[in-house]
C-alpha cells in the first residue's frame, strides 16, 4: 500500500523502560541495530498497526505498555535502488513513518523475539536514549534524529542529555569505547532472559558460552541474546527430558 508519492504508511516504535533507556534491536543475521518498526497494513490505525508490530518483533502485548507520545506528522526516508526490488523500482520510494515513544510497564522478561515464526531480531538491549545512529543503517539515520529529537521533550526533565548536542556526546563516547574495547565476537552476554526461548527456560552461563563459541556475531557489552529454540543444541541442559527410564 503506497501513497501517491510513492511512500509506504509506516509505524516506529521508540520503548522506554523506567531508566528512560531504550530497547536497540539488532536484525537477524546482521549488524545492524534498529528500533521496531514496520508497516501499516490496510484498514488499520497507525496505533493498530503500532501495537500489532510491537508483539510481532518484541513480543509484548498492549497491556505491557503506555503510550507517552507520539511524532505529529510522517517522518519519511527514502530507500536506495539497491534496496528495492527491482519490480518495485520506479514508483516505490520509501517509507513514510509515525513515531510512538512507549513506557515498559511490564518486565524484560515478557519481551520476546520469537513471538512470531518471522523474528526481526536476533539480540536486543537498553540502551541510552541519544543511541548511535552509526550503526543504523545510513538511510534511516535522519528520520531516527528527528523522531528522538521530538520525542524527547516527553521525558521527564533532566532524565537524558540535552538535544542534538546531547546525542553527538554519546555517538563520540560510543565510538571511544568500541576502539577502547573492539567489538568480541564471544558474545559476552551480561542478560539472557528465559522468556527469550519458547520453552521459557533460560540458557546456564555453560551453555551460554558454547554457544557463542558458534555463533560469530557482534555484541555490545550488556547485549542479550536469543538462540534458536528448535535448536535442541542450543537449549538449556536442565530443561532437556531426562534420557534414563
Amino acid at each position: 500500500m503506497l501513497d501517491r508519492e510513492g511512500f509506504r504508511p509506516n509505524v516506529g516504535i521508540i520503548l522506554l523502560n523506567q531508566r528512560n533507556q531504550v530497547f536497540w534491536g539488532k536484525r537477524i543475521r546482521t549488524h545492524s541495530w534498529q528500533f521496531p518498526q514496520g508497516g501499516i497494513d490496510r484498514g488499520e490505525t497507525p496505533e493498530q498497526a503500532m501495537y500489532r508490530e510491537l508483539h510481532e518483533e518484541v513480543g509484548l502485548l498492549p497491556e505491557h505498555v503506555t503510550i507517552v507520545a507520539r511524532t505529529r506528522d510522517w517522518l519519511r526516508y527514502e530507500v536506495p535502488d539497491r534496496y528495492i526490488r527491482r519490480d518495485a523500482r520506479g514508483f516505490y520510494k520509501g517509507q513514510k513513518q509515525i513515531w510512538y515513544l512507549l513506557r515498559l510497564t511490564g518486565g524484560d522478561w515478557n519481551l520476546n523475539l520469537r513471538a512470531t515464526s518471522h523474528p526481526e531480531f536476533d539480540a536486543w538491549r537498553w540502551n541510552d536514549y541519544w543511541v548511535p545512529l552509526d550503526v543504523v543503517v545510513e538511510f534511516k539515520r535522519g528520520v531516527y534524529e528527528m523522531a528522538l529529537t521530538e520525542l524527547s521533550r516527553y521525558l521527564p526533565r533532566g532524565a537524558i542529555g540535552g538535544g542534538r548536542s546531547g546525542r553527538d556526546n554519546r555517538n563520540s563516547r560510543s565510538r571511544n569505547a568500541d576502539a577502547a574495547h573492539p567489538p568480541c565476537h564471544t558474545a559476552p552476554a551480561t542478560m539472557v532472559t528465559g522468556s527469550m526461548l519458547s520453552g521459557g527456560a533460560g540458557l546456564r552461563q555453560s551453555g551460554l558460552h558454547r554457544l557463542a563459541a558458534n555463533m560469530p556475531m557482534e555484541l555490545p557489552p550488556g547485549a542479550s541474546f536469543d538462540p534458536d529454540p528448535q535448536n535442541p543444541a542450543l537449549q538449556d541442559p536442565a530443561s532437556q527430558p531426562d534420557p534414563r527410564p
